[in-house]
């Protein structure tokens, strides 16, 4: 995989004077200077940047948005292939679960959409049991959680587009997202599956150089479908460009995240209460692949009357993936295993994505990788967002083989051809680096084996804090990772690539 022009002419970070064993923090100021970027009010999630909330704005009251206690086991998921999916359901109306897609009563429009553009035969497990929960009057708030590539974008994005009418020039859904990446992604798909409906959509995310607009100038959204991240759907809202009388369907993407504390939670809260405020009757659908505790808490105070999909944590880990820990001596043993090991094998491997915790590692990493003669890109919150969209487009072309990313990337990305991840660093929790991100650690492993095509994952593993960290992961998750023998061994390698179905 020698290094191409196609290399040469991606944009790359500087990298900061840091030696490898440095784990400075994304929001450093240093490498915000180094990258020639301006000063960003405030970092989000994953390495993300979005617009400061406005401090003039009164106080949310959680208390008052409360919901009734009146839940029951759903009794139609009674098939073995469905046993890992608890279903919860408020009042008395029946679901069925949806074989075919036609099951559901859809236009011919989305039908031809689903079958000849998207290439779907038939729903996923996921799809056949929240969608006929979604399009089903009195059309019921739902929060829903499933494995990662199961197809749960497909879920919100149907559920939009059959509950627009296009004879209605103005924003009837709405769906939110954390990143920018994850928000064109989204649109990207809406847009494909509604070729043949006439319905509009925009995307709302913080405009690039290339296509700024005053914000002035802007006339008003008549698209029917919004998607966007918080801050910018925020501000559109406040400033009148995006009316919300009409919606009736409002989708938090990653909403675990969304509703978090140290997630979008004040900017999420704001938009549900004021379109609840303006729309009494707004479906609300919350997706991810994971709700800890405390979101699940959370979410039960501040959403009306919902239907509930949960799968147990145990159960969460994907099965088409195989995780491997590799013990590594130091910082240079990464690079070398990552050079030696994976890339030599790499024309077989498909596509790769290399998990970092901090931009700085994202550089070093990035530098060391490209003086060693191979072709990689990187992604992470400080690049402009022209560069972020264009390295994301090549990668999603298959112009470019390896990404290293923040965790900018870890949720919702979807690139089918990723057969291979490597935390190259575990994720661990912003306040507190002694405990992993178990949300994150799954959300990561996810961006292999999508759809339950085969994948991979190598942790790296270089100290006691990573073992221990390594451990909890294993103690969470009920499941015992697989140890590589030794990191400079091409048979052990060659083994773990064959056990996983990938050599």
């Amino acid at each position: 995989m020698a290094e191409t022009n196609a290399a040469k002419s991606a944009p790359s970070p500087s990298e900061p004077k840091l030696s490898w064993g440095d784990q400075v923090e994304d929001a450093a100021s240093s490498s915000q200077a180094e990258l020639n970027t301006p000063a960003e009010p405030k970092r989000s999630w994953g390495d993300e940047v979005e617009e400061a909330a406005s401090s003039s704005e009164p106080e949310l009251n959680v208390d008052a948005l409360a919901i009734s206690e009146d839940k029951k086991v759903n009794k139609f998921l009674d098939e073995p292939e469905d046993s890992n999916i608890k279903a919860v359901t408020t009042g008395d109306t029946p679901y069925s679960s949806a074989s075919t897609f036609e099951d559901l009563n859809l236009t011919p429009e989305l039908l031809k959409g689903l079958y000849v553009d998207m290439k779907f035969q038939k729903p996923s497990k996921i799809q056949a049991i929240s969608l006929p929960m979604i399009l089903t009057p009195p059309y019921k708030n739902l929060v829903a959680q499933a494995h990662n590539g199961s197809g749960k974008t497909t879920c919100f994005v149907l559920g939009m587009l059959s509950r627009v009418d296009p004879n209605l020039k103005a924003p009837q859904a709405l769906c939110i997202c954390p990143t920018r990446e994850l928000a064109i992604q989204n649109l990207e798909v809406l847009r494909k599956m509604g070729k043949h409906t006439g319905i509009t959509s925009e995307c709302a995310v913080p405009m690039d150089s290339t296509n700024y607009m005053s914000f002035g100038k802007r006339p008003p959204v008549t698209a029917q479908i919004v998607i966007g991240t918080p801050g910018t759907i925020k501000k559109w809202m406040s400033a009148k460009k995006l009316g919300i009388s009409s919606v009736k369907i409002l989708v938090f993407d990653e909403a675990d995240h969304m509703l978090a504390e140290d997630g979008f939670k004040d900017d999420s809260l704001r938009i549900m209460k004021d379109i609840q405020r303006m729309s009494a009757h707004c479906q609300v659908l919350l997706f991810s692949a994971t709700f800890n505790e405390t979101v699940k808490n959370f979410v039960s105070r501040v959403v009306n009357d919902h239907n509930q999909l949960f799968v147990k944590k145990e159960d969460l880990s994907l099965e088409s993936v195989k995780q491997y820990k590799v013990n590594c001596p130091d910082e240079l043993s990464k690079v070398l295993l990552i050079k030696d090991r994976i890339f030599e094998l790499g024309e077989k491997l498909g596509q790769t994505i290399i998990f970092v915790r901090t931009r700085n590692s994202a550089g070093m990493l990035h530098k060391s990788l490209v003086e060693l003669g191979y072709e990689v890109t990187t992604i992470q919150g400080a690049l402009k967002q022209e560069d972020r969209d264009k390295i994301v487009k090549e990668f999603k072309d298959g112009l470019t083989q390896v990404l290293i990313s923040t965790d900018l990337l870890a949720r919702g990305f979807d690139q089918q051809q990723v057969n291979l991840v490597i935390n190259y660093d575990l994720p661990v929790k912003h306040e507190n680096h002694s405990e992993p991100d178990y949300e994150v650690y799954l959300h990561r492993i996810g961006r292999a084996g999508r759809f339950g095509r085969k994948g991979a994952v190598f942790n790296l593993l270089m100290s006691e804090r990573d073992q221990m960290l390594m451990e909890k992961i294993e103690r969470h998750f009920n499941s015992q990772i697989a140890q590589v023998a030794s990191w400079n061994s091409d048979e052990d390698f060659k083994g773990a690539l064959k056990a996983a179905g990938l050599l």
